[in-house]
């Protein structure tokens, strides 16, 4: 055989070779795929490796002074699987008997230790691999457990399965509920929780799992070792603008107000005026288990406004100079005609015509409507481009979702289905809808002398303690009217308050302004009783120099009176008055004003008593005086503004002259001499029934005080 043969026949070999092994692979191939594949894959669903992902832990939502309005907490369901590899025959039953005694005594008491003993071999011999310790575990419990028995060998050697599951608790209960809001699956996201989502929830971390099936065929993930865990990424925290103590006033009032006016639900919102800051907002509503926050009205429910928005008709006049504010208007003794239909104020007024201001404070809608009309309809869109200006058409841009876009009717649409007494109707606050927030931001406006400011929730986020981002107040608009404007429109508020429909709301301790609302709701329905009605304030406190804004509207009161004066009114004057005597920035200093100097009317005079004490008190009331005395008793004598003290002789063997003097020293100089005292009146003595310089002799001497 040559070379070349003998090397053909080495390559036709190996080529066999290969060309088998290919055969065997392509049948074990086929076999593995299409004859025993119901087999493997039965094996894969009973040992499978997954990465799985594990949830970061969520931050904290944070109130304007650092308390918590929401955190997670770490709660754990505790799970054993006793036929784990390393837990050995030899272990597990030397430690049984300890482990089922600690497990009945300190985490589940409903078994006895025999009982939890025979729990516990049951699952072995059952090969239950995924028995049920603890649910809810708090990290506490936790703890211990990872010191019993078989526990203690470790996460994996010793079985213990902990499957976390954070649990979102707000420590306030429902304050500010909806506001806070929630991240749920399968539902919507609401509020901070919802518009911050990402922020909040951080970056989730991996985790290899090993899955197992469990006594009943149902799918078990377990961890698979600790080297195969990413560790997620916290959520950073986020500090909003929320005042606890106002947020908890708020709501409060609220809810007193609601269950008092038997009302269907309430808002109200406190709004910083100088930075647009959201200190408390509140959402009301009337359930079968009592008030709860069901639904953000404040920023999701637009509606026609009512009375509330006359502000806004008063400042396009005055921007016009259609109208002056002592000028005459005419309001038709409360009843005039507009086309087909007839406007009423709200109570009969037997006077043709008042002035500007006077109808404004009294909510006339005839004389608002008839001005604007008059003023206006031959020009409709001027009107409208003053709403504009004013920024009453478009939302504010708040941090959470749902709010809900103004609606003002434009002239020139004809969807807008304007009509011969859309003007006069929109100049009341109906024929348009607007948000109770968007119609705070207006009044908050005003009260920042026409700085529109943007409504904010969130201040800043935090990072690990640092801050991260801070957000600051935001200009919507320098100004929305001239100065003068504001100016004249700030005394109309401060007239409703102090002569018109809020004149029973108004504060003998502070000043505010304000404007009252009612508005019909469903209207078409008044002729059959069907009609309800929307009550409502808004305004800012104190009144000359503003801190606050708040806004009450109270959704179908049927208590009697369903007015803005009677039944939102009530509810902001309490805001205010808490939030008032709780921010001591709002109140006066005491000594803001030049100290007065003495006056001779007002210093003491003819006062008698001891000397060291005459002069402590002096000094310590800071008032200068002159020391004329070498005994142990003073009168002080006032000269033009000076005190002087001069002695006080005590006679020592005559009744002496206590005039002048209080009780305690009369009483002291009296009795020891022997005199009996009878005492009347209060003050100090001004008249003694024994003379002075009579002997004494025991009498009894009465002292009248005064």
């Amino acid at each position: 055989m040559n070379v070349k043969n003998e090397i053909l026949i080495r390559i036709y070999v190996v080529l066999s070779v290969i060309i088998l092994f290919a055969l065997i692979i392509l049948f074990q191939t086929i076999n593995i795929t299409v004859f025993d594949r119901s087999e493997w894959l039965k094996k894969a669903e009973n040992f499978h490796f997954a990465k799985k992902e594990i949830i970061a832990e969520r931050g904290n939502i944070l109130s304007e002074d650092g308390s918590l309005l929401a955190t997670s907490l770490p709660y754990y369901d505790i799970r054993f699987d006793p036929l784990t590899p390393s837990i050995s025959e030899e272990l597990f039953y030397n430690n049984v008997d300890s482990l089922a005694y600690l497990l009945a005594n300190k985490i589940d008491n409903s078994y006895t230790p025999g009982g939890y003993r025979d729990r516990l071999i049951d699952a072995r011999k059952r090969g239950d691999r995924y028995l049920l310790i603890k649910k809810n575990a708090s990290h506490v419990e936790l703890e211990l457990l990872k010191t019993f028995p078989i526990f203690n060998k470790g996460r994996y050697k010793g079985g213990l399965i902990v499957e976390k599951r954070p649990k979102r608790k707000r420590p306030f209960g429902i304050l500010a509920h909806r506001t806070i809001g929630y991240v749920r699956d399968g539902a919507k996201k609401v509020g901070l929780e919802g518009r911050y989502d990402k922020i909040l929830g951080g970056e989730a971390g991996t985790q290899l799992m090993r899955k197992i099936k469990g006594l009943n065929g149902e799918t078990i993930w377990i961890p698979a070792n600790d080297l195969s865990a990413m560790s997620p990424i916290e959520g950073k925290d986020i500090r909003t603008t929320i005042d606890i103590n106002l947020q908890d006033i708020t709501e409060q009032a609220l809810i007193r107000g609601l269950q008092r006016n038997n009302a269907q639900w309430g808002t109200a919102i406190i709004m910083e005026v100088e930075t647009g800051a959201i200190r408390s907002i509140a959402n009301v509503t009337k359930t079968e288990d009592g008030w709860w926050e069901t639904y953000n009205h404040a920023v999701g429910t637009k509606m026609d406004p009512g009375s509330t928005f006359k502000l806004a008709s008063a400042m396009a006049l005055l921007e016009d100079k259609a109208i002056d504010l002592d000028d005459t208007v005419k309001i038709f003794q409360g009843k005039h005609q507009f086309y087909d239909q007839e406007m009423v104020d709200a109570s009969y007024n037997p006077i043709e015509e008042t002035s500007f201001r006077k109808a404004f404070e009294i909510s006339s809608n005839v004389g608002i409507a008839y001005l604007v009309d008059e003023t206006y309809k031959g020009n409709k869109e001027k009107f409208v481009n003053h709403l504009k200006s004013f920024n009453l058409d478009l939302p504010t841009g708040i941090e959470i979702d749902g709010e809900e876009a103004p609606y003002i009717k434009n002239p020139n649409k004809a969807e807008d289905n304007w009509s011969g007494i859309t003007l006069p109707w929109m100049s009341i606050g109906y024929e348009l809808e607007i948000t109770p927030l968007q119609l705070a931001t207006f009044y908050n406006a005003v009260a920042n002398d026409g700085k529109m400011m943007k409504p904010y929730l969130v201040q800043e986020i935090i990072n690990d303690g640092k801050n991260d981002k801070i957000f600051k107040p935001t200009v919507i608009k320098e100004r929305i009217a001239k100065p003068s404007t504001i100016k004249q429109v700030k005394e109309l508020l401060e007239g409703v308050v102090e002569n018109g429909t809020a004149k029973k709301l108004k504060s003998d301790i502070y000043e505010f302004a304000g404007k009252t609302g009612t508005a019909q709701v469903n209207y078409s329905l008044r002729r059959s009783g069907g009609m309800k009605h929307r009550a409502s304030f808004a305004g800012y406190f104190p009144a000359k120099d503003p801190v606050y804004t708040c806004i009450v509207v109270v959704n179908d009161p049927k208590n009697g009176s369903f007015y803005g004066g009677d039944v939102a009114g009530p509810i902001f004057r309490e805001i205010a008055d808490k939030a008032y005597a709780s921010k001591i920035n709002m109140q006066p200093p005491m000594n803001q004003e030049t100290k007065p100097g003495w006056r001779t009317y007002a210093l003491p005079d003819l006062d008698v008593g001891q000397k060291d004490e005459m002069a402590f008190i002096l000094q310590k009331l800071d008032i200068p005086f002159s020391d004329n005395t070498d005994g142990n008793w003073t009168i002080i004598r006032s000269g033009a503004d000076t005190l002087s003290m001069k002695n006080r002789q005590i006679a020592q063997e005559v009744v002496p002259n206590v005039l002048g003097m209080g009780l305690r020293d009369a009483l002291f100089i009296l009795e020891n001499k022997g005199l009996k005292v009878t005492v009347s009146g209060l003050g100090k003595v001004k008249k003694q029934s024994v003379p002075a310089g009579r002997r004494i002799k025991g009498q009894t001497i009465h002292l009248t005080l005064s």
